[in-house]
């Protein structure tokens, strides 16, 4: 899952369907898309969504980009069309317990593996973003900034971040102390102050150094144990991360 198919290529101009593009070339359509929200939140569910993107002008969506760089509303629009256009699209939900269980990279993994599985249209090939997912029973390419350069990608990432940011306004109407709707479970300056005042809640993350932090435990440093983005940021030297971007 490193190259193209041979005989394919991708012009840096190609634009964001010139990938798809590439692989139909190669007589390798179906094509689907994979990605994630939620990775790099310490609350909340991690959501990924499968899309297949049909040839000509149908499958262009009318202001797909990666799903950070649109505003809400933005979104919004672009999961109607996604949903509307697509020849197949799934969304999988993976709660908050079942993260702590398989720690966040096996259930990002899993959550992409069970995305495409539930994809009424089997695709032929399948375009992942960032990193490469083994098990997929048809071949694939990790597309570096997947989300910004390939279209079933991106309409993927649309379909997962709008799904999670629903659920996460949901869980605050259950949860209220916590302000979810705003901050939608990353580690933020006002999710820290909730988090300290009153605790974890069932939507949180244990695996978390903050959350376990706030729960009074231990930090845990065994194998598996998750940091949280901000916390990362620090550890390496960086600035603090956008929470749009820690996905």
């Amino acid at each position: 899952m490193s190259t193209l198919p041979r005989g394919s290529t991708v012009r840096r101009d190609a634009g964001l369907y010139g990938y798809e593009r590439a692989l139909r070339r190669a007589g390798l359509a179906p094509i689907a898309g994979v990605d994630e929200a939620g990775r790099g939140a310490c609350a909340g569910p991690l959501v990924a969504a499968a899309a297949i993107l049909p040839d000509g002008q149908r499958g262009i969506v009318p202001g797909l980009a990666d799903s950070k760089l649109l505003t809400e509303k933005a979104r919004e629009r672009c999961y109607h069309q996604v949903v509307k256009r697509a020849l197949a699209w799934s969304v999988v939900v993976i709660e908050a317990d079942e993260c702590d269980r398989l720690g966040m990279h096996v259930a990002n993994v899993e959550a992409l593996r069970r995305a495409l599985a539930r994809l009424e249209v089997r695709p032929a090939y399948v375009l992942t973003d960032g990193f490469p997912v083994d098990g997929l029973e048809v071949p694939g390419l990790a597309v570096w900034k997947g989300d910004r350069v390939a279209a079933c990608i991106a309409a993927a990432s649309v379909l997962a971040k709008v799904t999670r940011d629903r659920i996460m306004t949901r869980l605050d109407a259950e949860h209220p102390a916590y302000d979810f709707k705003v901050h939608k479970g990353y580690v933020t300056e006002l999710h820290s102050e909730r988090l300290a005042q009153h605790g974890p809640c069932p939507q949180h993350r244990m695996r978390f150094v903050n959350v376990r932090r706030a729960a009074g435990l231990e930090p845990s440093f065994e194998v598996g144990a998750e940091l949280p983005a901000e916390e990362l940021a620090e550890t390496l030297g960086c600035g603090q991360p956008n929470p749009e971007e820690s996905r």
